[in-house]
């Protein structure tokens, strides 16, 4: 199936040996300076799901954030995902998460006082809970998200790929096998729809059949598939990119038919999906990046509609593959031949709606 134009060959795919080839500060030297042309400069962006951390992959906190923000692209406000960084070192482990809820306040405070270039970063604010734990203390743990992100607490992000076999191995996340299917864990997403917080489900492509049954369980609770629905493209799913191919577009299909599930266009950066971008002495052109992803998320998009379908960076872990404003630019190119309007939800309307920003404060026209 010769969807890429020459643009990548499923079959050259390097070996996976986890998600980070190299630190964020390797892979800014790699990509080098910026050097192509803004496309579209004018066009109002959300960034749906970024995130700001500080570990041993290396430092992206709020100044390196805008930093990439002001590179020519018309950045409003952006989404903080959960990214297991900044997490409290004392107190119950189950408000560790709490931490990380606190400093992403601190953080869109600092961006509202527009000293910063005016974009409202973490405007919406994603964290983490242990649905696992009795609904109760589940409960707790969503008060206390609420009260430290001061009116921009969201919704909850539960990151459950996972794959079994010799890829296990290089897996550096691996949740329990069927944990959306777990009766516990239910029991504490159902605290959700209680609340209007949204779900925000990372997992990978042969696991879709677990946010469809969990949408249909919970058809109040919106669901927000991160990055595409994970496509593989390691390990033995290398070799079958044909059968990968039809499975995963077989899944987004049926999670369409659910209403409450929404997708976001991107994540093709990270190294799971076998592009083998990163491994090039240098790093790849919006151009070349369009060709690789366009087939994958043109299918997303027209699988949800645009009304359903959000743009994502997932910065800093796209990081792997291409700068900042190079992803965007790439975005902009998959997308130019939808009308003004489709891309106006995509690349801000979808979002603005789904975590329920605040047009006053992002300056975008209500959707």
């Amino acid at each position: 199936m010769d969807i890429f134009q020459g643009a990548y060959d499923p079959a050259a795919a390097p070996v996976f040996q986890g998600n980070y080839y190299r630190s964020i500060a390797e892979a800014r030297a790699w990509q080098g300076a910026f050097a192509e042309e803004v496309i579209d400069p004018g066009l109002p962006i959300v960034d749906a799901h970024h995130h700001l951390q500080e570990d041993s992959k290396g430092r992206y906190l709020f100044h390196e954030s805008v930093a990439d923000m002001a590179t020519g692209h018309n950045f409003i406000a952006t989404v903080h995902v959960q990214a297991r960084s900044m997490m409290r070192a004392e107190g119950p482990a189950h408000l560790r998460d709490i931490g990380e809820t606190e400093f992403a306040r601190g953080i869109a405070a600092m961006a509202a006082t527009g000293l910063y270039g005016g974009v409202r970063v973490c405007e919406g604010i994603v964290g983490y809970a242990d649905f696992q734990l009795d609904p109760g203390l589940v409960g707790g743990i969503l008060d206390a998200h609420e009260e430290a992100a001061g009116g921009r607490f969201r919704g909850i992000r539960q990151i459950a790929p996972w794959v079994d076999g010799e890829l296990a191995k290089s897996m550096p996340l691996n949740a329990p096998e069927g944990l959306l299917r777990d009766a516990a864990f239910q029991r504490g997403f159902a605290v959700l729809a209680k609340r209007n917080l949204s779900f925000d489900a990372w997992l990978f492509h042969p696991q879709l059949g677990d946010v469809a049954a969990l949408a249909d369980a919970f058809p109040d609770t919106t669901i927000i598939l991160n990055h595409m629905g994970g496509r593989l493209g390691i390990g033995h799913y290398a070799t079958q990119f044909d059968d990968v191919w039809v499975a995963w577009r077989a899944s987004l299909r049926e999670l369409a038919r659910r209403p409450n599930i929404l997708v976001k266009i991107g994540g093709l950066g990270m190294l799971y999906g076998g592009f083998d971008f990163h491994t090039r002495p240098a790093a790849p052109t919006s151009e070349l990046l369009a060709k690789a992803w366009g087939p994958f998320m043109r299918e997303a998009i027209d699988t949800f509609g645009p009304s359903r379908a959000m743009m994502e960076s997932n910065f800093p872990v796209d990081n792997q593959t291409a700068s900042f404003p190079v992803i965007w630019n790439a975005l902009k190119r998959t997308t130019r031949n939808y009308s003004a309007s489709e891309r106006a939800m995509m690349f801000h309307g979808t979002a603005q709606r789904a975590y329920r920003l605040n047009p006053s404060t992002t300056g975008i026209p209500k959707p």
